[in-house]
């Protein structure tokens, strides 16, 4: 009797381990994907470009999803496109998702519905980790409103995911600092944004600034800033939020330019790829 049954059991491994390294050879093989203005929702602002890298696995395959500017009114994830050109090139073992979110008109769309975009876009991933053969290890990179965003997320949110690190491009962090000391945004047009005074609705303010839940817990965080930005200060908005995360003991990491406006160009904006690579390389594992 365990004359016969040595040998099944030797042709059944056998035939496990030829299977599991065909399966692992079929994802190994997975070509390279995009597409193009995926619905997360119901709204048509509510979309993403998706890129899934050649190679991908659900155990290796890290997430960035990418949040456009524009003061929460206008932009578009367009605006991103040679920046995910750069991302695949310096990021190969990344899948991008470059999100559209519903705009601000001031009468509708005001806050918070670009936060709950971000969260409905983010479900959506998470929904669909196993289909795309990604990994649950995901980035969310913003630059301006969209730095905003990101932030809002990482920071006040661990469903449906808790996010590995936060990218935030000059995005502001205080909507009570950005009504109560404009620069080149007028408070009206703030409180039209949002759709709201700060006294009127004191709470949308409160919940709507990504410095108010700064953890223990948040996770690392970049920040790149201008000195010389004319519509997110570095004074008011960028140091407290750092000053913060250093308080709490938040792995962080800030890029300042000195003479750099509200973004830049050239050697910096290269300095900023490399900084940015070196900090997901040693946060994102």
């Amino acid at each position: 009797m365990n004359r016969i049954l040595f040998p099944v059991l030797v042709f059944a491994s056998l035939f496990f381990l030829s299977c599991k390294k065909e399966k692992g050879n079929d994802q190994q093989s997975l070509p390279a994907q995009t597409y193009l203005n995926v619905a997360y929702g119901n709204d048509p602002a509510q979309k993403m470009d998706v890129y899934l890298p050649a190679g991908r696995t659900t155990a290796t395959t890290k997430v960035m999803v990418m949040i456009h500017g524009g003061a929460w009114s206008s932009g578009d994830k367009t605006d991103f496109n040679a920046y995910v050109d750069t991302i695949k090139r310096r990021q190969p073992d990344y899948a991008i998702f470059n999100l559209n979110y519903r705009l601000s008109t001031g009468t509708t769309n005001t806050f918070p519905a670009q936060e709950n975009d971000v969260k409905a876009a983010l479900s959506f991933i998470v929904n669909k980790l196993s289909e795309y053969n990604i990994s649950d290890k995901i980035v969310l990179l913003g630059a301006s409103a969209g730095g905003h965003l990101a932030m809002l997320q990482a920071y006040k949110y661990t469903t449906p995911i808790k996010v590995k690190a936060v990218v935030d491009f000059f995005g502001p962090t205080d909507m009570n600092d950005l009504y109560n000391n404009p620069l080149l945004v007028p408070p009206a047009t703030v409180a039209l944004i949002v759709g709201a005074t700060p006294t009127s609705n004191p709470t949308l303010y409160q919940q709507s600034s990504p410095i108010n839940f700064v953890s223990s817990q948040s996770p690392p965080t970049i920040v790149f800033q201008g000195g010389a930005d004319p519509l997110v200060s570095a004074t008011t908005q960028t140091a407290p939020l750092v000053a913060k995360l250093q308080l709490m003991g938040v792995v962080n990491q800030l890029v300042f330019y000195p003479t750099e406006g509200h973004g830049w160009v050239g050697a910096n904006l290269t300095d900023s790829f490399n900084k940015l690579q070196a900090f997901l390389a040693a946060n994102v594992n």
